[in-house]
């Protein structure tokens, strides 16, 4: 039996047709719903638009691969879980696609993204999973036996850019504003990691795709093969990106082999996240999963 996943991320809308555990078809496009609304605790009617088309089109390729409506699971995260718009949006796309969403909670989707970066890789000691969105971020200490802590924090990348991204370049006045944030915002986790004591940063998906695109392109001159879901990533290596893009406009980071038109200027705020993160909780050793939330449903599904 086919099934349908979709994930209705803030700033991407992700597409994953699986027959048992096997993966037939995947993409992923913008449909930046957070863009112009997020702020505000709406969705915009021009991110209702670009939802809309993006779900007709997915709607089109669920037919073609012969998967039935009721064999769809599609999930709402931070910009529609916190829309005042919600139900007239989950209403119109159900109206004009046939497509139910479910929205879930923050806890609900960190422990569906380490339930598909556990499908993607091992994690035999203590480690903490950090999943950045462009709505909320989720932390998950964890290692393979169990979760010992977990949170959503409301402060994704659409939100970050919003606050702090004033110039293209970034001043270095708003990343040392966005420290500051992240010290006030972030207090649970850094309490959570004086507890657990996590070395190893597990960065599932987005921006640090990004990332690993850009280390492969610079080391190999190609791109990681579609197969290769799990990466060691070196510290070096992160502080070299940083600073590719902290110091570069948007024209200069496209040119950078590896970059996407998609990630190219979140992936700023990103990576001021997570260099805060690796420096001010004592991260050793960073690991990239290219799996998380829709992989996690997929297990779900399979359980």
């Amino acid at each position: 039996m086919r099934t349908a996943i979709i994930d209705l991320g803030t700033n991407t809308f992700h597409l994953m047709i699986v027959e048992g555990s096997e993966i037939l078809f995947k993409t992923s496009i913008p449909a930046k719903i957070g863009m112009g609304g997020i702020s505000k605790g709406v969705i915009s009617e021009e991110g209702i638009q670009r939802a809309l088309g993006v779900l007709r089109s997915f709607r089109e390729i669920i037919d073609t691969q012969s998967v039935s409506i009721e064999k769809v699971f599609a999930t709402g995260t931070s910009a529609i879980r916190n829309a005042g718009n919600q139900e007239v949006f989950i209403q119109r796309v159900l109206d004009e696609t046939g497509i139910k969403i479910q929205v879930i909670s923050g806890e609900e989707e960190a422990e569906l993204i380490s339930l598909g970066v556990k499908q993607a890789m091992k994690i035999p000691e203590t480690s903490m999973i950090m999943d950045i969105g462009g709505g909320s971020v989720e932390f998950i200490i964890c290692n393979d036996e169990k979760i010992f802590w977990k949170q959503s924090f409301e402060i994704g990348g659409q939100r970050l850019m919003d606050k702090f991204m004033k110039s293209d370049p970034i001043s270095m006045r708003s990343v040392q504003m966005m420290d500051d944030f992240f010290r006030e915002n972030l207090l649970p986790l850094a309490n959570a990691c004086h507890q657990y004591a996590p070395k190893v940063l597990i960065g599932s998906s987005g921006s640090f795709d990004t990332l690993i695109d850009m280390q492969y392109m610079k080391e190999n001159g190609q791109l990681p093969a579609s197969d290769e879901i799990a990466f060691e990533y070196s510290l070096p290596a992160f502080y070299w990106a940083y600073d590719e893009l902290i110091f570069k406009n948007h024209p200069e980071r496209m040119q950078i082999p590896g970059m996407i038109e998609l990630r190219v200027d979140m992936i700023v705020v990103a990576i001021c996240m997570i260099r805060f993160i690796i420096q001010t909780l004592d991260i050793e050793r960073i690991r990239v999963s290219s799996y998380a939330l829709k992989e996690g449903v997929m297990a779900k599904i399979l359980r």
